[in-house]
């Protein structure tokens, strides 16, 4: 099994955004000089050891060895050594609205980051129950069955996004229904739903589902992400906000009617998403009560790292670039004869 053990390193590649911008400045200035001097033709004549493919190779050079520092530094690894885990706990399968709308600021940093930030501290308050995850927008996708591997839950945590359901809209009812289908049918106790959206609704049963996720044992809580007050919902591919048919700007507001039905059917709670802090204790209280159950479940426990590779050839690009001249034979001036 390969995995990154520090998979947020990789932010840092939006470096390479600044570095090829500055490239690009730096080609556009020398060519600008280039320009004072007289017609290119004539000046590439007189510095006749300049080569502009070498400073390129630098800088690719460069570039390459900064994607394997960062790289090296979430640390890629492989596990050696597996072994039969058991902890006690309960079933948790989170539901997550990943729809447009969950990109409005009226919490900021956006719904879908204060959802994020909520879970991420859930995730470690949990440490020995198995945690599912479950995306949706106009239709439900199980990211994630039900695993003991926190780690791995924060790893597909951190990498939700709208993009990652291609249906627009938001359908809860077909959420809960993936949700009730990841859990053991058999058993009829030990098993959560956490809803997590802003609770608007383009489909059609939601309170249903929930009524049949109690029947089979699953209690529901669910959390608004928002505001009744709503904001504006900015397309990331125009920049402008997003507008209806008749040009009016469309604001998303948070939807509590619904998400506390949904609650009341599947017997559980209905709070408010403000202080994530508060929110992350009152769950960790509520599913604690629940009582617990025996799991089992094979995992790698040892781990061997393979980061110095990465930083070994970085190094390595880097000592190839210095060695690297930008002129391939000297600067040589020709001769004018007057």
């Amino acid at each position: 099994m390969l995995r990154f053990q520090h998979p947020a390193y990789f932010e840092w590649l939006l470096l390479l955004i600044p570095a090829l911008l500055a490239f690009g400045y730096v080609v556009w200035w020398k060519r600008k000089a280039i320009r004072r001097w007289g017609e290119a033709r004539l000046v590439q004549q007189l510095f006749t050891g300049y080569r502009p493919a070498l400073f390129r190779w630098k800088f690719l050079l460069l570039l390459i060895a900064l994607v394997l520092v960062i790289t090296g530094a979430a640390n890629l690894q492989m596990g050696t050594h597996m072994e039969k885990v058991e902890t006690r706990g309960v079933d948790v399968m989170v539901v997550l609205d990943v729809s447009k709308s969950m990109l409005a600021q009226d919490v900021q940093p956006s719904r879908l980051q204060r959802a994020v930030q909520l879970l991420g501290r859930l995730f470690d308050q949990l440490p020995g129950d198995r945690i599912g995850l479950v995306v949706f927008a106009g239709q439900a996708y199980l990211q994630m069955p039900l695993t003991l591997d926190h780690a791995a839950a924060h790893m597909y945590l951190n990498s939700v996004s709208p993009d990652m359901v291609p249906t627009p809209g938001t359908n809860i009812a077909d959420a809960i229904r993936m949700a009730r289908e990841a859990f053991n049918t058999q058993e009829k106790t030990h098993k959560v739903i956490l809803l997590i959206t802003d609770g608007e609704d383009f489909g059609e049963g939601a309170v249903e589902q929930a009524r049949k996720a109690y029947e089979e044992g699953i209690v529901i809580h669910t959390i608004g992400v928002g505001t009744p007050a709503g904001a504006p919902i900015r397309d990331s591919q125009t920049g402008d906000y997003k507008r209806d048919e008749n040009g009016q700007i469309v604001i998303s507001r948070l939807n509590e009617t619904e998400l506390k039905q949904i609650a009341a059917e599947g017997h559980g709670s209905f709070q408010y998403l403000d202080q994530v802090g508060d929110v992350a204790r009152h769950l960790e209280n509520s599913i604690n009560q629940m009582g617990q159950k025996t799991f089992q479940e094979n995992r790698y426990t040892d781990y061997n790292s393979y980061f110095q590779y990465f930083l070994a050839i970085a190094l390595g690009l880097i000592v190839v670039e210095l060695f690297i001249p930008e002129k391939s034979k000297g600067l040589w001036t020709k001769r004018v004869s007057a």
